[in-house]
C-alpha cells in the first residue's frame, strides 16, 4: 500500500512570533541568500502575502518571485519585507578573532 504524500509547506507551522523568529534565525545562520529570501517568503505567506505585498508597495507576484529559494531580490526589497513582517536585521561579531580586531 502506497502512502500519499503532499508538498511540505513551512508556512503553515509559522502560527508564533517565537516559531517565526526561530526560523528567520536559522535561515541566517545558514549564510545562503536563497534560503533567507525563501524563508522570508513562507513568512509573508503566513502572515498574507496580500498584506505584506501592500504594505511593501510590490506585487503580489514580484513578491512570490523574489522570495524564492531561486529569487534573488534586491536588498531594498529585502528590508522592505521585514519592515512589513516586523522584523528587523542587527549584526553581531561572528567569532572573536576576525580580521577587525587586528587592524
Amino acid at each position: 500500500m502506497k502512502g500519499k504524500t503532499t508538498k511540505w509547506d513551512a508556512s503553515e507551522h509559522l502560527d508564533s512570533e517565537e516559531m517565526i523568529f526561530a526560523y528567520m534565525n536559522a535561515a541566517m545562520e545558514e549564510n545562503d541568500p536563497g534560503l533567507v529570501a525563501a524563508a522570508l517568503g513562507d513568512i509573508a505567506k503566513a502572515r498574507g502575502m496580500t498584506k505584506i505585498a501592500r504594505e511593501t508597495g510590490l506585487s503580489r507576484e514580484s513578491l512570490y518571485r523574489a522570495l524564492d529559494v531561486e529569487g534573488n531580490p534586491e536588498f531594498a526589497t529585502v528590508m522592505k519585507v521585514m519592515k512589513a513582517l516586523g522584523l528587523h536585521m542587527s549584526v553581531e561579531r561572528s567569532k572573536p578573532d576576525t580580521a577587525l580586531e587586528n587592524t
